[in-house]
């Protein structure tokens, strides 16, 4: 089965329809205001609009609230919501039932025992990501840092998962090869400068990962 691609960041058209026209499966637009890839609901709008039946839309929270989450909901017409802060499992529970529709939760990575972490969401969210833990203080993701992915040689769960953090178009197929995974996400990966995407870089990306 092919890994499946998330072009993540995503705040202009162009580079929405590179990802498109690259076969991503995922476009993530982040609605976190501290990262230079932060877009607002009234800005994700058009391209919520844009994306309607050719890509999934993935909206990227960090501990927002109820409030927040719906407003973008409805503006984007999110297909999934993806937690990269603290979220609980029962929080996630709650967002899944309240906004009905798929949970992703990113899980940060620096050594074997946090990927132990994503069973504390089993039945809880519909995918785990396993992303570089980043330093103190530092954005949760979008960092360009990676962790070792033979941690994830023939890693088995019964929750489906991805990858992040430090994938370009570089390392994608060595990232795929390693781990299996039935996800990537990339985001600084395919960029020319922060939150800046390079359509270039996001079709070489995918061409790779799909030549895998």
């Amino acid at each position: 089965m092919a890994t499946r691609i998330k072009i993540c960041g995503i705040s202009k058209a162009d580079a929405l329809e590179a990802a498109i026209a690259a076969r991503a499966d995922y476009a993530g637009f982040v609605f976190y205001p501290p990262s230079p890839r932060a877009v607002t609901p009234r800005e994700a709008a058009p391209l919520g609009e844009r994306a309607a039946g050719r890509i999934s839309r993935v909206g990227l929270f960090v501990d927002a609230t109820d409030e927040e989450i719906g407003e973008a909901v409805a503006a984007a017409k999110l297909d999934v919501l993806q937690l990269h802060g603290k979220e609980t499992p029962e929080r996630a529970a709650t967002l899944r039932s309240r906004f009905g529709l798929p949970v992703w939760k990113a899980i940060a990575v620096s050594g074997a025992s946090d990927l132990a972490k994503s069973s504390e969401y089993a039945g809880a969210v519909d995918l785990t990501l396993f992303d570089a833990k980043t330093p103190k203080g530092a954005l949760p993701g979008g960092m360009g840092l990676r962790f070792d992915w033979d941690l994830l040689r023939g890693y088995r769960s019964a929750t489906e998962w991805g990858i992040a953090g430090g994938i370009g178009t570089d390392n994608v197929a060595e990232a795929i090869s390693v781990t299996n995974a039935p996800l990537v996400d990339v985001s600084s990966g395919v960029e020319s400068a922060p939150g800046v995407k390079d359509t270039d870089k996001i079709a070489a990306f995918c061409r790779a990962a799909r030549a895998t």
